[in-house]
């Protein structure tokens, strides 16, 4: 094997190994998107080879840095990707276009720190770097007499019961005192990936349910 082939095998191999703990022990255990994880892992080591093979073409940088450009503001028109998985897609384009372009000038040491520097990043951001995060939902309420000042800590209760969330406190929008019902957003404690995934399962059972009684 020569030194050249060689030296790609070994690139390609690091890249995906990089890819791999990024999507699979940093991003999947707080989210289980099945969908985002094969689009991670198809398009790391894709864009890694065609990197190479331009450096190798001798073709201008700029060329892949254009490809680059149009990779990451790529839109998928069956469904709006959230802003946190196209930066993981951005991260996920950017590490190939790092490596070829390092790993073809022979900067390994640059490589290395850059690779670790990003994964570094990403695992202390999942798990919130000090920082003490809330989530929110916008529900439908239907029992107006729980939305006064005073009783606002039966109405929390009453939302930890029925939701199964912990929320910790809770935003009164519009009241609509014909049918009986208010809009609130419901603000608690970011739940972990299995839970969350739990609780979104059993949104859209109520809502088919819903959608049924109807």
């Amino acid at each position: 094997m020569s030194a050249d082939l060689n030296d790609f095998v070994l690139g390609a191999a690091f890249n995906l190994v990089t890819a791999i703990i990024a999507v699979r022990f940093i991003y999947y255990p707080r989210t289980q998107k099945r969908n985002y994880v094969f689009t991670f892992l198809a398009f790391n080591p894709t864009i890694y080879f065609v990197m190479a093979l331009l450096a190798s073409a001798e073709l201008s940088v700029g060329v892949g840095f254009g490809l680059f450009a149009i990779f990451s503001v790529i839109r998928y028109r069956t469904e709006e990707m959230p802003i946190r998985e196209m930066t993981y897609l951005f991260v996920i384009i950017a590490l190939p276009v790092m490596n070829a372009i390092f790993a073809n000038g022979g900067a390994m040491e640059k490589v290395l720190i850059a690779n670790g520097v990003t994964l570094a990043l990403l695992y202390l951001l999942e798990r919130g770097w000090g920082f003490d995060f809330e989530a929110s939902t916008h529900i439908t309420y239907e029992r107006v007499d729980l939305i006064v000042p005073g009783r606002r800590a039966d109405l929390i209760a009453d939302l930890r019961e029925r939701t199964g969330l912990p929320v910790t406190r809770v935003d009164i929008g519009r009241i609509n005192f014909l049918h009986d019902s208010a809009e609130l957003t419901v603000y608690y404690q970011p739940l972990d990936g299995p839970r969350q995934a739990a609780m979104a399962g059993h949104a859209r059972a109520a809502q088919l349910i819903e959608h049924e009684a109807r």
